[in-house]
């Protein structure tokens, strides 16, 4: 049974709507979520509590992929996010949780994460680092405010 969890903060700046906007466009997800070496597609997605998404991951060099979807247990625009997420390979068994916050303070966004049933076959190590790298892209994402 799966058991890990990874815990992050994260402190960005930008706004409380630039980054929920990230978690719930189709588009900004498949850009900022895979960690390095990987591309998304998102192959649905429903934002609302008790909506589904599906996506997958592709290794740019094996050109491997593996996907996964899950379903919005609570969604607070600007505020917090959780959804499950369960891998379509039966070697990754069981339902993973992800709760997302986020606070508004003086110098931009508290972030914190955390992701809890990661499957046991998964290093936790390896699920630290694939977020750090999805935070960083993130990051890059959401701290810009471009006006036209």
């Amino acid at each position: 049974m799966p058991t890990q969890t990874v815990q992050l903060h994260r402190v960005i700046r930008s706004s409380p709507e630039r980054i929920y906007a990230a978690f719930v466009n189709p588009d900004a997800w498949a850009k900022w979520l895979p960690p390095h070496g990987f591309t998304a597609r998102v192959h649905e997605m429903k934002p609302e509590v008790g909506g589904q998404y599906k996506m997958s991951f592709t290794n740019l060099t094996t050109g491997k992929s593996h996907s996964f979807g899950g379903e919005y247990l609570e969604l607070m625009a600007n505020q917090k996010l959780r959804y499950t997420a369960v891998f379509d390979d039966p070697n990754l068994p069981g339902i993973m949780q992800t709760t997302v916050t986020l606070k508004s303070i003086w110098c931009g966004v508290e972030m914190h994460i955390i992701q809890e049933g990661i499957p046991d076959m998964i290093p936790i190590e390896a699920c630290y680092l694939g977020w750090q790298e999805s935070l960083q892209l993130l990051t890059l994402l959401v701290e810009p405010e471009i006006r036209e």
